[in-house]
């Protein structure tokens, strides 16, 4: 993402047509491939493999997201135990994440979490905003249909978090929003790096408006962010909160960076839920 100013400025010199810019910047932000953390695929072992298959409405294409499903140890005897809808950020895969689901069915949920297409064994092509903010609708109704009585919930990491705020901003049966090292916008991110004062934001196509989208969520909405997060600055997590008009709590993970905030903020977490939510 920190290239993003660079690929933007030679984009524009060299590019004349205004989908290859686009489909420069899809690359750059989502950085889509099938790599993982050793980590992850440690992680992943036991979880279950899901398959959601639905018909896009924005290529008219057929689409197949590949998930992985873990169930927490009380899914089986609470009939009301949540789940939760995991959305990833870029470049690794679901199995590059599933030591931070795996985190999250800690914390009490069962845990969906789903690879956007590009990703993965998931449809392969060049995602994009649109494509992403579908594929999570579809995953999220997958949840619905699978467990319609349980409460769910919806969490996302980074450019996750920007996919799950969209998400929470359509439906209306999501019981929370957790949303972890996320931003106001893509123009706001790049504002915030090095050569942030060059105007390139009107040439920025994939632009996820979070901090618009986040205030027409209902259900009470968790930010948090590492106070070290070098990728997106925490001032950015703290904006998007204030920008938030409904129940909500901010965390400000000391020590956090914008990869490890997930495992050392557990206590935190734990805390947040058991006062934002209601989980114990």
């Amino acid at each position: 993402m920190k290239r993003l100013i660079a690929l933007v400025l030679l984009s524009a010199a060299m590019l004349a047509g205004c989908a290859s810019l686009d489909e420069r910047q899809r690359g750059w932000i989502f950085q889509p491939s099938d790599r993982s953390w050793w980590r992850g695929e440690e992680a992943a072992q036991g979880m279950q493999d899901v398959w959601i298959e639905f018909q896009s409405q924005e290529t008219n294409q057929p689409v197949k997201l590949h998930g992985l499903w873990s169930a927490h140890e009380r899914f089986e005897s609470d009939p009301k135990a949540p789940v939760l809808l995991y959305l990833h950020g870029a470049r690794f895969n679901v199995v590059g994440s599933a030591f931070r689901a795996r985190r999250m069915q800690e914390l009490g949920f069962s845990v969906l979490a789903v690879d956007y297409r590009g990703f993965g064994k998931s449809t392969n092509t060049l995602p994009s905003e649109t494509m992403a903010y579908e594929d999570a609708r579809a995953a999220w109704d997958w949840l619905a249909r699978q467990y319609p009585d349980r409460p769910r919930y919806i969490f996302g990491h980074s450019l996750g978090g920007a996919i799950a705020i969209d998400l929470a901003a359509q439906v209306q049966d999501e019981a929370g929003t957790l949303v972890e090292g996320t931003f106001t916008s893509i123009p706001d991110v790049v504002s915030s790096y090095k050569w942030g004062w060059l105007p390139v934001g009107p040439l920025i196509t994939q632009r996820f408006e979070t901090v618009e989208r986040v205030k027409k969520i209902g259900s009470p909405l968790l930010v948090v962010h590492g106070s070290e997060d070098r990728t997106i600055a925490p001032e950015l997590g703290r904006k998007l909160f204030e920008a938030a008009t409904g129940p909500k709590r901010f965390e400000l993970v000391e020590g956090g960076s914008h990869h490890n905030t997930n495992a050392v903020g557990q206590p935190q977490y734990r805390v947040a839920l058991a006062e934002l939510f209601g989980m114990k």
